[in-house]
């Protein structure tokens, strides 16, 4: 009774231990889960975010550029400016993003704005944009870095062009500003959680503008943040974690790397908020296996002495059963597989070509075959031994059998270095475009082969179809014609593919 006792009680032990493993596993994998679902989550954020911003600033380019021809083209007088006034008013109109539309001269002072304040110092020639155009001959956009407006005192974003005199020199800078709050407006409405945070930055690691808002945020250098000094590097796009350089808080960040603006985008959600209801619901868990565990073991302790025989005899019987199951797939494996290359051996290959042309002939449907044969095997094994050959038979065998991936086909060792597949259902052209993707992938393996003409291991191949015209009576006859084309191939000069 006592040893009766001993195997219950482990049995017991075994099964909790089970459990216990079991719930590790499911609250480990519900878990990735949880970060696979919240990483794609803010990933799929993300894109829509920096497409709105990409609109945004598109919008503002379009509008640059009318304006830019028309200035260079009628120029800047009286008559000229309050044409373009009107003119921008309409389409400011149209752009609520827009704070303002400022023009100003080769020495950086205002000829035209949309403020309607008067500031005192009318000369922006000290702006990173200003200087910018002004030193660069190039046309395109320049989007600055976040500036504080000196007329209206609001924060904005710069989005200007250079404008050029007809003979190329520099006449001055036209330039559009977009309000921080337009982008804070759409960030607010996203629920991030209390610890989120979404961020437009430039693509060298200057902070934009962020939500939640902090003034001493803007011009932030972000460059050393894992984002810009690592993954921004080889990809424009993706999830990664780690603690904020802003507020220290860990985060889960999504970012996209705008492909038209030297912009990135950023959605974070702080970790341990957004897996609050996984490790709510962990614990829920737990507290539900602590409980039927403690049920399993009291039980189980009560009812030891009662079943300690049957115990016995169910492992007796479960013993045997698994050995029986275990030496029946035994069998069954040496009695279809080839142990070398693990493809299927003759014996299997015979009884499924029978049972496939049988089912060919009565639903008068095609099936091919493809008798695969090693060029040069023999010189092979003479000059590398026949340890080698074994190998370069299971790389080529693995090799056919990836390139014949329906379910229904099937790839086995005819004998020696020759490799058959039979593809039911499949006619000639669909067989040749599998045989030519044999063909392709064991040349790219590049198996040297020195004895060898090519100097690597080549293969040819023959391929017969069986249709029903009556031409085949019988599967030995398929297997005749591929063997004869096989041998054309040879003929031929190898590592090529012959049709019957």
């Amino acid at each position: 009774m006592k040893r009766d006792l001993r195997l219950a009680t482990f049995l017991i032990f075994l099964v909790c231990v089970s459990v216990v493993l079991l719930t590790a596993w499911q609250t480990w994998t519900a878990r990735q889960n949880t970060l696979s679902d919240i990483n794609t989550d803010t990933l799929n954020l993300t894109q829509a975010l920096n497409t709105y911003t990409e609109g945004t600033f598109k919008q503002s380019e379009v509008l640059l550029l009318g304006l830019t021809e028309r200035i260079e083209k009628d120029g800047t007088g009286p008559e000229q400016l309050e044409r373009l006034s009107k003119l921008v008013a309409q389409q400011m109109d149209a752009l609520p993003q827009l704070n303002s539309v400022v023009l100003y001269d080769a020495q950086g002072d205002w000829l035209f704005s949309t403020d309607t304040l008067i500031s005192s110092n009318s000369n922006n020639a000290d702006r990173a944009f200003f200087k910018h155009h002004r030193d660069v001959a190039d046309r395109g956009i320049y989007i600055g870095p976040a500036i504080l407006s000196r007329v209206t005192c609001t924060w904005v974003i710069s989005v200007s062009r250079r404008i050029d005199h007809p003979d190329g020199s520099f006449a001055g800078v036209i330039a559009a500003t977009i309000s921080l709050e337009h982008f804070l407006k759409l960030y607010r409405s996203i629920h991030v959680g209390q610890f989120g945070a979404i961020s437009l930055t430039s693509s060298e690691g200057s902070l934009l503008v962020r939500y939640p808002f902090q003034v001493e945020d803007i011009g932030r250098d972000l460059s050393r943040a894992p984002i810009f000094s690592e993954y921004l590097r080889n990809t424009s796009s993706g999830t990664v974690d780690f603690a904020s350089n802003v507020d220290g808080i860990h985060r889960l960040y999504a970012f996209k790397r705008s492909d038209q603006y030297p912009v990135v985008t950023t959605v974070a959600v702080g970790q341990a908020e957004a897996t609050q209801a996984w490790l709510s619901q962990t614990k829920q868990s737990v507290a539900v296996v602590l409980l039927l565990l403690g049920l399993l073991v009291a039980l189980g302790r009560r009812l030891i002495s009662h079943i300690s025989r049957r115990i016995r005899a169910e492992e007796k019987l479960l013993a045997t059963q698994t050995a029986l199951i275990e030496l029946n797939q035994t069998l069954e494996v040496l009695a279809s597989e080839d142990k070398l290359t693990g493809l299927a051996n003759r014996r299997h290959f015979d009884q499924f070509l029978d049972v496939e042309f049988k089912r060919a002939k009565r639903l008068a449907s095609p099936l091919s075959l493809i008798l695969i044969d090693v060029d040069f095997f023999k010189r092979y094994n003479d000059h590398y031994g026949h340890l080698a050959g074994d190998e370069c038979l299971r790389i080529i065998g693995q090799a056919i059998k990836h390139c014949v991936r329906r379910p229904g086909d099937m790839t086995a060792r005819y004998g020696g270095e020759e490799i058959a597949v039979v593809m039911p259902n499949t006619d000639e052209s669909g067989a040749r475009t599998v045989a030519e993707a044999i063909l392709s992938c064991i040349a790219a393996e590049q198996l040297a082969h020195l004895s060898s003409p090519l100097g690597i291991v080549t293969v040819s191949l023959g391929l017969a179809t069986y249709v029903a015209d009556g031409s085949d009576p019988d599967e030995k006859a398929l297997i005749g014609r591929a063997d004869r084309a096989l041998y054309a191939a040879k003929s031929q000069g190898r590592n090529q593919l012959s049709v019957a």
